[in-house]
């Protein structure tokens, strides 16, 4: 991809960007350049025809789910206005004016729900883009058809950003595919490789345990800021996974009463460490198997289970507590934003 044409598809998504006018007032409180990772795919047997999520790794929801956090708003499903709303409302409380929507292709079961999930996002003036999911027989071509399709599908929402974010976008070696749609579009990565890059728009990391020592931050920021790529490097606020996969060796980042979370964005933000990021992405706002959420957890969950809260977090307690990575986040949101002015 040549210069000319990644310059083109950054003026294409400035346009797109320039969205505010729209919005309800409250979105001129919004970035557009932080955006966090949501995930639509949960379900209960009441609105869904069973549990979805929430009993993973052998558990027996609505008391015991998959993660060793419990949300404040229990286990819900993804479809529910009321669960929705509350979501957007939260969101809109971070400042992030952009979620990542995990999408699983045509037929699955977050793709049902994304014009609920696009309609409840614009009520509060925030944009949907996309993370393409590695469903089963993903290629380079059917992800062409996939960022097609969603464009066609959702471009005249309101809600609709046509930013897409490719997860473990090295398990395919040859991207040339994208060429087709990455003038029109901005797709990223999932990679600090550099070398691994060609034929995307720019790149991001997911990774939530990676942002507390931040390997290879700087080098790829310095690499898509002198290429004209976008690099969106992403901070979690901790990730422990033990309830929800047994087992798993996977080291924890523990949150650190909120220290963990500081010391990702400080690194993000540093231009020496975090290499002067375009956009900042967050895993996650509701990742609840990783622990890695900003939504609210509940500050009495269910006895028995071992859960973790948010108690102490910046120095809250109790129910105040719950909504204590909703307001850090903000506090970094606008830092960012001064920062790059």
């Amino acid at each position: 991809m040549t210069a000319k044409r990644r310059s083109l598809a950054l003026v294409l998504l400035l346009a797109a960007l320039a969205w505010l006018p729209q919005a309800p007032s409250a979105a001129a409180r919004l970035s557009s350049n932080v955006h966090l990772f949501y995930y639509p795919w949960y379900g209960t047997p009441e609105a869904s025809g069973g549990w979805r999520h929430w009993q993973q790794g052998g558990h027996t929801p609505p008391d015991d789910v998959g993660a060793d956090l419990y949300p404040a708003l229990g286990p819900y499903d993804s479809g529910d206005p009321r669960v929705l709303a509350q979501h957007m409302k939260w969101i809109a409380r971070t400042g992030a004016g952009v979620i990542v929507h995990s999408w699983w292709g045509r037929g699955s079961y977050e793709e049902g729900l994304a014009a609920k999930v696009m309609d409840a996002a614009a009520k509060r003036g925030i944009k949907v883009a996309w993370h393409l999911e590695p469903y089963e027989g993903r290629t380079a071509a059917s992800t062409v058809e996939d960022i097609r399709y969603l464009n066609r599908t959702y471009g005249a929402h309101p809600a609709f950003l046509n930013v897409f974010y490719v997860f473990w976008s090295l398990q395919i070696a040859d991207w040339s595919a994208l060429d087709a749609v990455n003038d029109d579009n901005v797709i990223l990565a999932q990679t600090t490789d550099t070398t691994k890059i060609a034929h995307f728009n720019g790149m991001y990391t997911y990774d939530g345990i990676a942002g507390a020592t931040a390997p290879g931050w700087k080098q790829a920021g310095d690499y898509a800021r002198a290429h004209g790529l976008i690099w969106a490097p992403s901070v979690a606020p901790g990730y422990v996974d033990d309830r929800a996969v047994p087992g798993n060796t996977t080291p924890t980042i523990a949150r650190d009463d909120g220290a963990a979370y500081d010391r990702q964005w400080s690194n993000a933000l540093d231009p020496a460490i975090g290499g002067s990021p375009a956009w900042v992405s967050v895993t996650s706002f509701n990742e609840w198997h990783e622990g890695s959420v900003l939504e609210p957890a509940d500050a009495a969950p269910p006895a028995g289970h071992g859960y973790q809260t948010f108690h102490g977090a910046y120095g809250k307690q109790g129910r105040a507590a719950e909504t204590a990575y909703l307001d850090r986040t903000r506090h970094w949101v606008e830092t960012f934003e001064r920062q790059s002015r």
